[in-house]
Protein backbone atom coordinates (compact mmCIF):
# COMPACT_ATOMS: atom_id res chain seq x y z
CA UNK A 1 0.00 0.00 0.00
CA UNK A 2 1.17 3.61 -0.88
CA UNK A 3 -0.40 6.47 0.49
CA UNK A 4 1.37 9.20 -1.03
CA UNK A 5 -0.18 10.85 -4.33
CA UNK A 6 1.75 11.05 -7.00
CA UNK A 7 2.61 13.97 -9.38
CA UNK A 8 -0.69 14.04 -10.95
CA UNK A 9 -2.74 13.60 -8.32
CA UNK A 10 -0.70 15.92 -6.92
CA UNK A 11 -0.96 18.80 -9.41
CA UNK A 12 -4.86 18.18 -9.09
CA UNK A 13 -4.95 18.71 -5.63
CA UNK A 14 -3.11 21.43 -6.10
CA UNK A 15 -5.52 22.47 -8.47
CA UNK A 16 -8.72 22.66 -6.78
CA UNK A 17 -7.14 23.86 -3.81
CA UNK A 18 -5.88 27.41 -5.38
CA UNK A 19 -9.47 27.55 -7.27
CA UNK A 20 -11.18 27.30 -3.91
CA UNK A 21 -9.29 29.53 -2.58
CA UNK A 22 -9.11 32.27 -4.98
CA UNK A 23 -13.03 31.81 -6.35
CA UNK A 24 -14.93 30.24 -3.58
CA UNK A 25 -13.66 31.12 -0.18
CA UNK A 26 -14.40 34.95 -0.39
CA UNK A 27 -17.81 34.54 -1.62
CA UNK A 28 -19.22 31.67 0.44
CA UNK A 29 -20.69 33.92 3.40
CA UNK A 30 -22.33 36.05 0.86
CA UNK A 31 -23.43 33.35 -1.21
CA UNK A 32 -25.47 31.80 1.89
CA UNK A 33 -26.56 34.75 2.90
CA UNK A 34 -28.00 36.06 -0.11
CA UNK A 35 -28.94 32.31 -1.21
CA UNK A 36 -27.01 32.98 -4.00
CA UNK A 37 -26.30 29.96 -7.00
CA UNK A 38 -22.68 31.28 -8.03
CA UNK A 39 -23.42 29.90 -12.45
CA UNK A 40 -20.73 31.21 -13.53
CA UNK A 41 -18.33 30.60 -11.28
CA UNK A 42 -19.79 26.82 -11.79
CA UNK A 43 -18.35 27.05 -15.12
CA UNK A 44 -15.54 28.68 -14.34
CA UNK A 45 -14.48 25.14 -12.48
CA UNK A 46 -15.85 23.57 -15.23
CA UNK A 47 -12.70 24.80 -17.42
CA UNK A 48 -10.78 23.31 -15.21
CA UNK A 49 -11.85 19.99 -16.00
CA UNK A 50 -13.70 19.90 -12.55
CA UNK A 51 -17.78 19.17 -13.87
CA UNK A 52 -16.55 15.73 -16.03
CA UNK A 53 -14.13 14.69 -13.93
CA UNK A 54 -14.49 10.95 -14.38
CA UNK A 55 -16.39 10.92 -17.87
CA UNK A 56 -14.22 10.05 -21.11
CA UNK A 57 -12.49 12.29 -22.89
CA UNK A 58 -13.51 12.17 -26.18
CA UNK A 59 -16.81 13.72 -24.62
CA UNK A 60 -14.87 16.67 -23.12
CA UNK A 61 -14.17 14.82 -19.78
CA UNK A 62 -11.21 14.68 -18.31
CA UNK A 63 -11.35 10.53 -18.02
CA UNK A 64 -9.80 11.01 -14.12
CA UNK A 65 -10.45 8.12 -11.28
CA UNK A 66 -12.57 8.43 -8.56
CA UNK A 67 -9.86 9.09 -5.97
CA UNK A 68 -8.45 11.93 -8.25
CA UNK A 69 -12.67 13.31 -8.05
CA UNK A 70 -12.31 12.56 -4.08
CA UNK A 71 -9.03 14.71 -3.31
CA UNK A 72 -11.15 17.40 -5.90
CA UNK A 73 -14.10 17.45 -3.87
CA UNK A 74 -12.09 17.62 -0.60
CA UNK A 75 -10.36 20.61 -1.38
CA UNK A 76 -13.56 22.58 -3.26
CA UNK A 77 -15.73 21.98 -0.34
CA UNK A 78 -12.40 23.93 1.55
CA UNK A 79 -14.03 27.15 -0.35
CA UNK A 80 -17.73 26.06 -0.09
CA UNK A 81 -19.78 23.01 0.87
CA UNK A 82 -22.82 23.64 -1.11
CA UNK A 83 -21.16 24.80 -4.20
CA UNK A 84 -18.84 21.43 -4.16
CA UNK A 85 -21.55 19.56 -3.51
CA UNK A 86 -23.87 20.91 -5.91
CA UNK A 87 -20.29 19.97 -8.36
CA UNK A 88 -20.77 16.49 -7.36
CA UNK A 89 -24.42 16.19 -8.04
CA UNK A 90 -23.46 17.64 -11.58
CA UNK A 91 -20.95 14.91 -12.48
CA UNK A 92 -22.81 12.01 -10.98
CA UNK A 93 -25.51 12.80 -14.12
CA UNK A 94 -22.84 13.20 -16.32
CA UNK A 95 -21.30 10.04 -15.09
CA UNK A 96 -24.28 8.08 -15.60
CA UNK A 97 -25.11 9.64 -18.91
CA UNK A 98 -21.56 8.91 -20.04
CA UNK A 99 -21.45 5.20 -18.66
CA UNK A 100 -24.85 3.82 -19.22
CA UNK A 101 -25.92 6.11 -22.50
CA UNK A 102 -25.41 5.05 -25.97
CA UNK A 103 -23.61 7.28 -28.61
CA UNK A 104 -25.63 9.65 -29.73
CA UNK A 105 -26.74 10.59 -26.11
CA UNK A 106 -23.22 11.08 -24.76
CA UNK A 107 -22.32 13.31 -28.12
CA UNK A 108 -25.78 14.94 -27.77
CA UNK A 109 -25.37 16.22 -23.81
CA UNK A 110 -21.53 15.39 -22.38
CA UNK A 111 -19.72 18.09 -24.07
CA UNK A 112 -22.08 20.95 -22.88
CA UNK A 113 -22.09 19.21 -19.58
CA UNK A 114 -18.21 19.61 -18.92
CA UNK A 115 -18.38 22.62 -19.75
CA UNK A 116 -21.04 23.40 -17.54
CA UNK A 117 -22.93 25.03 -20.64
CA UNK A 118 -25.74 22.56 -19.42
CA UNK A 119 -26.22 22.19 -15.85
CA UNK A 120 -28.27 19.19 -14.44
CA UNK A 121 -30.10 17.56 -11.72
CA UNK A 122 -30.39 14.02 -10.46
CA UNK A 123 -33.93 13.30 -9.79
CA UNK A 124 -34.96 9.71 -7.58
CA UNK A 125 -36.37 11.29 -4.21
CA UNK A 126 -39.94 11.99 -4.25
CA UNK A 127 -42.20 13.11 -1.92
CA UNK A 128 -43.18 9.46 -0.74
CA UNK A 129 -40.17 7.14 -1.67
CA UNK A 130 -37.31 8.99 0.33
CA UNK A 131 -35.33 6.26 1.77
CA UNK A 132 -37.37 3.34 0.11
CA UNK A 133 -36.30 4.78 -3.47
CA UNK A 134 -37.59 1.73 -4.87
CA UNK A 135 -41.22 2.33 -4.18
CA UNK A 136 -40.95 5.65 -6.29
CA UNK A 137 -44.21 6.45 -7.92
CA UNK A 138 -43.33 8.93 -10.82
CA UNK A 139 -44.25 6.74 -14.04
CA UNK A 140 -43.41 6.67 -17.92
CA UNK A 141 -46.00 5.43 -19.83
CA UNK A 142 -44.85 4.84 -23.63
CA UNK A 143 -46.72 5.86 -26.41
CA UNK A 144 -45.53 5.99 -29.52
CA UNK A 145 -42.42 7.25 -29.92
CA UNK A 146 -42.34 9.00 -26.71
CA UNK A 147 -42.93 8.48 -23.03
CA UNK A 148 -45.40 10.77 -20.98
CA UNK A 149 -44.38 11.05 -17.63
CA UNK A 150 -46.67 11.98 -14.56
CA UNK A 151 -45.45 12.51 -10.89
CA UNK A 152 -43.02 14.34 -8.77
CA UNK A 153 -39.78 14.69 -7.63
CA UNK A 154 -38.79 16.55 -4.17
CA UNK A 155 -35.71 17.57 -2.98
CA UNK A 156 -34.11 18.32 -6.11
CA UNK A 157 -31.20 19.94 -6.22
CA UNK A 158 -30.50 22.58 -9.52
CA UNK A 159 -34.23 22.61 -9.77
CA UNK A 160 -35.54 25.38 -11.49
CA UNK A 161 -32.19 26.56 -13.00
CA UNK A 162 -30.43 23.41 -14.45
CA UNK A 163 -31.23 22.49 -18.43
CA UNK A 164 -31.02 18.62 -17.99
CA UNK A 165 -33.45 16.34 -15.40
CA UNK A 166 -32.35 12.75 -14.76
CA UNK A 167 -35.16 11.05 -14.28
CA UNK A 168 -35.83 7.83 -12.69
CA UNK A 169 -39.65 6.56 -13.35
CA UNK A 170 -41.49 3.95 -13.23
CA UNK A 171 -42.24 1.72 -16.73
CA UNK A 172 -43.01 -2.01 -15.15
CA UNK A 173 -43.42 -3.72 -12.15
CA UNK A 174 -43.70 -2.60 -8.72
CA UNK A 175 -40.07 -2.63 -6.95
CA UNK A 176 -36.37 -1.72 -8.78
CA UNK A 177 -37.16 -3.78 -11.95
CA UNK A 178 -40.07 -1.60 -13.09
CA UNK A 179 -37.84 1.76 -12.73
CA UNK A 180 -36.44 3.29 -15.97
CA UNK A 181 -33.96 6.57 -16.43
CA UNK A 182 -34.75 9.51 -19.13
CA UNK A 183 -33.11 12.96 -19.73
CA UNK A 184 -35.68 15.12 -19.48
CA UNK A 185 -34.96 18.95 -21.11
CA UNK A 186 -35.62 22.11 -19.34
CA UNK A 187 -38.52 24.08 -21.27
CA UNK A 188 -40.58 20.94 -22.16
CA UNK A 189 -44.15 21.22 -21.72
CA UNK A 190 -45.67 20.33 -18.67
CA UNK A 191 -42.88 20.12 -16.43
CA UNK A 192 -42.84 22.92 -13.71
CA UNK A 193 -40.89 23.31 -10.68
CA UNK A 194 -42.11 24.08 -7.04
CA UNK A 195 -41.11 27.14 -4.62
CA UNK A 196 -37.72 27.30 -3.50
CA UNK A 197 -36.91 25.31 -0.38
CA UNK A 198 -35.93 27.36 2.62
CA UNK A 199 -33.06 25.47 4.09
CA UNK A 200 -31.03 24.82 6.83
CA UNK A 201 -27.99 25.04 4.90
CA UNK A 202 -26.74 24.42 0.97
CA UNK A 203 -28.06 28.04 0.45
CA UNK A 204 -25.62 28.65 -2.27
CA UNK A 205 -27.74 25.79 -4.59
CA UNK A 206 -31.49 26.04 -5.35
CA UNK A 207 -33.69 23.12 -3.77
CA UNK A 208 -36.84 22.24 -5.01
CA UNK A 209 -40.02 20.38 -6.00
CA UNK A 210 -39.77 18.77 -9.67
CA UNK A 211 -43.48 18.31 -11.37
CA UNK A 212 -44.49 16.43 -14.74
CA UNK A 213 -47.62 16.48 -15.80
CA UNK A 214 -47.65 14.68 -19.46
CA UNK A 215 -44.45 15.64 -19.75
CA UNK A 216 -43.72 14.53 -23.10
CA UNK A 217 -39.98 12.89 -23.72
CA UNK A 218 -38.74 11.38 -26.76
CA UNK A 219 -37.90 7.57 -26.28
CA UNK A 220 -34.19 8.49 -27.73
CA UNK A 221 -33.82 10.49 -24.02
CA UNK A 222 -34.23 7.03 -22.45
CA UNK A 223 -30.99 5.89 -21.02
CA UNK A 224 -30.25 2.03 -21.74
CA UNK A 225 -33.23 -0.55 -21.71
CA UNK A 226 -36.71 -0.39 -19.63
CA UNK A 227 -36.08 -1.77 -16.44
CA UNK A 228 -32.40 -0.87 -15.95
CA UNK A 229 -32.53 3.06 -14.32
CA UNK A 230 -33.08 1.66 -10.89
CA UNK A 231 -29.56 -0.07 -11.11
CA UNK A 232 -27.96 2.87 -12.62
CA UNK A 233 -29.12 5.16 -10.21
CA UNK A 234 -27.49 3.06 -7.60
CA UNK A 235 -24.60 2.69 -9.72
CA UNK A 236 -24.40 6.72 -9.54
CA UNK A 237 -25.09 6.92 -5.97
CA UNK A 238 -21.52 4.76 -5.16
CA UNK A 239 -19.56 7.58 -7.02
CA UNK A 240 -21.99 10.28 -5.25
CA UNK A 241 -21.77 9.13 -2.00
CA UNK A 242 -17.25 9.06 -2.20
CA UNK A 243 -18.01 12.41 -3.04
CA UNK A 244 -20.17 13.61 -0.65
CA UNK A 245 -17.84 12.19 1.68
CA UNK A 246 -15.00 13.97 0.43
CA UNK A 247 -17.17 17.24 1.15
CA UNK A 248 -17.58 16.31 4.29
CA UNK A 249 -13.23 15.74 4.56
CA UNK A 250 -13.10 18.97 3.25
CA UNK A 251 -15.65 21.64 5.57
CA UNK A 252 -14.28 19.28 8.51
CA UNK A 253 -10.61 20.26 7.49
CA UNK A 254 -11.02 23.69 7.34
CA UNK A 255 -13.17 23.67 10.31
CA UNK A 256 -9.93 22.10 12.26
CA UNK A 257 -8.29 24.56 11.13
CA UNK A 258 -10.16 27.26 12.40
CA UNK A 259 -10.08 26.00 15.58
CA UNK A 260 -6.42 25.32 15.91
CA UNK A 261 -5.62 28.71 14.78
CA UNK A 262 -8.58 30.20 17.33
CA UNK A 263 -6.52 28.10 19.79
CA UNK A 264 -3.84 29.15 19.59
CA UNK A 265 -4.80 33.18 19.20
CA UNK A 266 -7.27 33.01 22.08
CA UNK A 267 -5.94 33.70 25.48
CA UNK A 268 -7.70 32.82 28.91
CA UNK A 269 -6.88 32.63 32.48
CA UNK A 270 -3.58 34.65 31.00
CA UNK A 271 -2.61 31.25 28.71
CA UNK A 272 -3.13 30.48 25.21
CA UNK A 273 -6.29 28.16 25.19
CA UNK A 274 -3.92 25.85 23.26
CA UNK A 275 -2.21 25.31 26.82
CA UNK A 276 -5.10 23.53 28.21
CA UNK A 277 -4.69 20.14 27.89
CA UNK A 278 -8.09 19.07 27.57
CA UNK A 279 -8.62 21.22 24.68
CA UNK A 280 -5.51 19.71 23.40
CA UNK A 281 -6.67 16.57 23.57
CA UNK A 282 -10.43 17.43 22.11
CA UNK A 283 -8.04 18.54 18.80
CA UNK A 284 -6.31 15.65 18.48
CA UNK A 285 -9.17 13.22 18.39
CA UNK A 286 -10.70 15.46 15.72
CA UNK A 287 -7.46 15.30 13.86
CA UNK A 288 -7.65 11.53 14.32
CA UNK A 289 -11.08 11.16 13.64
CA UNK A 290 -10.50 13.22 10.44
CA UNK A 291 -7.71 11.30 9.37
CA UNK A 292 -8.97 8.04 9.72
CA UNK A 293 -12.34 9.29 7.48
CA UNK A 294 -9.65 10.52 4.74
CA UNK A 295 -8.64 7.01 4.59
CA UNK A 296 -11.83 5.28 4.29
CA UNK A 297 -12.82 7.64 1.60
CA UNK A 298 -9.86 7.27 -0.40
CA UNK A 299 -10.39 3.04 0.09
CA UNK A 300 -13.85 3.32 -1.10
CA UNK A 301 -12.39 5.22 -4.17
CA UNK A 302 -10.03 2.99 -5.09
CA UNK A 303 -12.37 0.04 -4.39
CA UNK A 304 -14.60 1.93 -7.25
CA UNK A 305 -11.83 2.18 -9.89
CA UNK A 306 -10.23 -1.34 -9.33
CA UNK A 307 -13.97 -2.48 -10.22
CA UNK A 308 -14.30 -4.38 -6.80
CA UNK A 309 -16.95 -6.47 -5.95
CA UNK A 310 -16.92 -4.80 -2.43
CA UNK A 311 -16.88 -1.83 -3.75
CA UNK A 312 -20.89 -0.52 -2.58
CA UNK A 313 -19.96 -1.78 1.00
CA UNK A 314 -16.75 0.54 0.82
CA UNK A 315 -18.39 3.19 -0.45
CA UNK A 316 -21.46 2.90 2.42
CA UNK A 317 -18.97 3.04 5.08
CA UNK A 318 -17.06 5.57 3.88
CA UNK A 319 -19.95 8.09 3.22
CA UNK A 320 -21.32 6.67 7.32
CA UNK A 321 -17.81 7.23 8.68
CA UNK A 322 -16.69 10.31 7.14
CA UNK A 323 -20.32 12.49 7.12
CA UNK A 324 -20.71 11.81 10.46
CA UNK A 325 -17.09 12.26 11.60
CA UNK A 326 -17.02 15.59 9.70
CA UNK A 327 -20.17 17.00 11.29
CA UNK A 328 -18.57 16.24 14.73
CA UNK A 329 -15.41 17.69 13.75
CA UNK A 330 -17.30 20.84 12.59
CA UNK A 331 -19.60 21.26 15.70
CA UNK A 332 -16.59 20.68 17.88
CA UNK A 333 -14.56 23.47 16.21
CA UNK A 334 -17.98 25.66 16.50
CA UNK A 335 -17.66 24.85 20.19
CA UNK A 336 -14.34 25.10 20.78
CA UNK A 337 -14.91 29.13 19.82
CA UNK A 338 -17.49 29.26 22.38
CA UNK A 339 -20.07 32.08 21.33
CA UNK A 340 -17.63 33.45 18.11
CA UNK A 341 -18.16 30.22 16.56
CA UNK A 342 -22.27 31.08 16.67
CA UNK A 343 -21.52 34.21 14.80
CA UNK A 344 -21.70 34.86 11.04
CA UNK A 345 -18.45 36.17 11.32
CA UNK A 346 -16.63 32.85 11.50
CA UNK A 347 -16.90 30.44 9.10
CA UNK A 348 -17.89 27.72 11.42
CA UNK A 349 -21.90 27.87 12.28
CA UNK A 350 -22.02 28.03 8.44
CA UNK A 351 -19.95 24.86 8.11
CA UNK A 352 -21.78 22.93 10.40
CA UNK A 353 -25.19 24.06 9.00
CA UNK A 354 -24.01 22.78 5.41
CA UNK A 355 -22.40 19.56 6.65
CA UNK A 356 -25.44 17.98 8.84
CA UNK A 357 -27.61 17.38 5.36
CA UNK A 358 -24.16 15.14 4.39
CA UNK A 359 -25.90 12.64 7.16
CA UNK A 360 -29.11 12.68 5.09
CA UNK A 361 -28.90 12.36 1.46
CA UNK A 362 -26.97 10.04 -1.05
CA UNK A 363 -28.96 7.58 1.38
CA UNK A 364 -29.24 8.70 4.86
CA UNK A 365 -26.48 6.99 7.63
CA UNK A 366 -29.30 4.61 8.45
CA UNK A 367 -29.57 3.38 5.30
CA UNK A 368 -25.60 3.06 4.91
CA UNK A 369 -25.90 0.80 7.70
CA UNK A 370 -28.45 -1.24 5.97
CA UNK A 371 -26.45 -1.56 2.69
CA UNK A 372 -23.14 -2.44 5.15
CA UNK A 373 -25.11 -5.25 7.23
CA UNK A 374 -26.53 -6.87 4.64
CA UNK A 375 -23.02 -7.28 2.74
CA UNK A 376 -21.90 -8.71 5.63
CA UNK A 377 -25.00 -11.09 6.35
CA UNK A 378 -25.05 -12.32 2.73
CA UNK A 379 -28.84 -10.81 2.39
Amino acid sequence: MDFALNDDQAAIQAAARTFAEAELAPHSARWDEDREFPVETLRAAAALGFAGLYVREEVGGSGLSRLDAALVFEELSRGDVSVAAYISIHNMVSWMIDRFGNDAQRQRWLPRLATMELLSSYCLTEPGAGSDAASLATRAERDGDDYVLTGAKAFISGAGTSDLYLVMARTGEGGARGVSAFVVEAGTPGLSFGAQERKMGWNAQPTAMVHFDGVRVPAAHRIGAEGEGFRFAMAGLDGGRINIAACSLGGAGLALDTARAHLAARRQFGRPLADFQALQFRLADMATELEAARLMVRRAAHALDAGDPDATLYCAMAKRFATDGGFEVANQALQLHGGYGYLRDYPLERIVRDLRVHQILEGTNEIMRVIISRELLGR
